[in-house]
């Protein structure tokens, strides 16, 4: 595992709920960032936030350790759920509060 591949690990298996973004919850810096934060704000979901702009390593790296091209990118203990579409689809149906009230998290 690549440098980068194990600080991405330790970042999102020690974190509940991590949103990798660009910008930050109180500054994203694109709409699609933006709409996450909104998404996990509204549910009362604490998370930790990863900042992409100013690390260009985890930026790349994160792409890689998802197979997923495009960010943000939304973990939930540990878990892969997608970005920002991915993260609108599971809150409209419900699925998302769900799931969080699965681990505890909402």
């Amino acid at each position: 595992m690549s440098d980068v591949n194990a600080r991405i690990a330790e970042i999102v298996n020690g974190n509940d709920v991590v949103l990798f973004m660009k910008g930050t919850p109180l500054f994203p810096q694109c709409g699609f960032s933006s709409r996450a934060v909104a998404i996990l704000d509204h549910l009362g979901a604490q998370f930790h936030a990863v900042d992409v702009l100013q690390d260009m390593e985890i930026r790349q790296g994160i792409k890689g350790y998802s197979d997923w091209p495009t960010i943000p990118q939304l973990y939930v203990k540990g878990e892969f759920l997608g970005g920002s579409d991915i993260m609108m689809e599971m809150y409209e149906a419900g699925e998302l509060q769900q799931l969080l009230n699965q681990h505890g998290i909402a």
